[in-house]
């Protein structure tokens, strides 16, 4: 299980975040977020950690482990929202998205195009 879960880690590009779910779920263990936070906190694997985020785009980690983590970002170019005291990152512009994942409903609606009507024979 912890490999995949680093495998995708690993697939989230500098400046773009993903969720603990969506790791899961890329990795074939839908439902396992927790999973994937106990395979971060595994200390000799080197990964990209801090581009993954809570549900919202919020970080979880508390005290200097988060400041850390939204400086690392920033440093990659992540936005985030609520200004400089804020800790949620802007998902509708820097949320990584699976090939094979949905798009999150914390991200930007996409408006689709209305179907043409069949034509009648």
């Amino acid at each position: 299980m912890f490999p995949a879960f680093y495998a995708a880690i690993r697939r989230i590009p500098k400046g773009k975040v993903s969720t603990y779910g969506a790791v899961a779920r890329a990795a074939g263990f839908a439902g396992s977020a927790r999973q994937v936070v106990w395979a971060l906190n595994v200390k000799s694997v080197r990964l990209p950690w801090q581009r993954v985020v809570g549900a919202d785009g919020k970080i979880l980690l508390t005290g200097a482990h988060g400041i850390d983590q939204r400086l690392l970002l920033e440093h990659e170019g992540v936005k985030f929202q609520g200004g400089r005291a804020g800790m949620k990152v802007d998902m509708a512009e820097c949320e990584f998205i699976f090939v094979d994942e949905p798009k999150s409903q914390t991200s930007r609606a996409v408006k689709s195009k209305p179907r043409p009507a069949p034509a009648r024979t």
